[in-house]
């Protein structure tokens, strides 16, 4: 009989750990809103989590339908066939699994700057900026079109590093639950804050992306390392209002029957304006 293999072990147990993970952040990150909220909510939380939370969960259903083999079956296609440069090169496992996570972790920063930037892509992802509050939930509550973009390119970075099973994994537990924690309604304590902010996405940092002002919007697109911001000029510590005074939304959308309720939602990349979308204006009012 074979010995099962680390890629055996992944394959059988992913749905089981992924659920694990998701339920176990979900719940520590819910329970710290409760106990040290950074900010107070505008509208009631039922209100928003049944929208967001439903959305949630007509992804869901609509990824196994569009894509019913997950990211970890793609991985082991790719690794039985020998596609990509980790399969070719062949390192240690855990220098594959290393570099395959920061390199996924850099591709979806590169995605995130990409919907901000193009004008059709920046109306699927307003929905995850319309939120009028910012807490766990936010950071699940994306437009199915963008969910199924977001995985057709999760696919093709995969096959093109030839990332292990095991990272693929990994890196699927870190992007669940660092978006509930970096979206997280939570109070860090300024030192706690600053040193995590050297490597991971703190509540804090991630926050301004979600400003109303689209210079503060268009910065720290990070989701878990923070590299890359920082490298790449999009950086941006706080707000200008601060972390109490900042307005969370987009402008002109305001009306919770749009953006807190599931059919409005799902609707608003088709009936609202695509005028001023962010990121390629250049009549900002400068910082002071």
């Amino acid at each position: 009989m074979d010995t099962p293999t680390i890629a055996d072990w992944v394959s059988q147990h992913e749905t089981a750990v992924r659920l694990g993970a998701f339920a176990l952040t979900f719940l520590a990150v819910a329970l710290w809103e409760l106990a040290a909220p950074q900010r107070e909510l505008t509208l009631p939380r039922a209100v928003r989590w049944r929208a967001n939370l439903g959305l949630v969960l007509l992804n869901t259903v609509l990824l196994r339908v569009v894509f019913p083999t997950a990211a970890v079956g793609v991985a082991a296609v790719a690794s039985a066939q020998g596609w990509g440069v980790l399969n070719v090169w062949q390192p240690p496992l855990w220098a594959a699994v290393l570099l395959a996570v920061v390199a996924l972790d850099f591709v979806v920063w590169l995605q995130h700057v990409m919907v901000h930037a193009v004008p059709a892509l920046w109306r699927l992802h307003r929905v995850h900026h319309a939120d009028l509050d910012y807490d766990l939930t936010t950071g699940a509550r994306f437009h199915p079109m963008e969910i199924g973009l977001s995985m057709g390119i999760k696919f093709a970075a995969i096959v093109l590093l030839g990332a292990p099973v095991l990272a693929v994994m990994v890196f699927e537990v870190l992007l669940s639950s660092c978006a509930m924690f970096n979206h997280g309604n939570i109070r860090l304590s300024a030192r706690a804050d600053r040193v995590l902010r050297w490597f991971m996405v703190t509540p804090d940092m991630h926050r301004v992306h979600h400003s109303v002002e689209d210079d503060e919007s268009n910065c720290n697109f990070g989701f878990n390392l923070t590299w890359w911001d920082r490298l790449l000029g999009t950086y941006r510590e706080q707000p200008r209002a601060g972390q109490q005074g900042m307005t969370i939304g987009i402008r002109d959308h305001g009306d919770p029957q749009e953006v807190a309720r599931l059919g409005g939602m799902l609707r608003l990349p088709f009936v609202a304006a695509n005028e001023g979308y962010a990121i390629n204006r250049r009549d900002w009012t400068p910082p002071p």
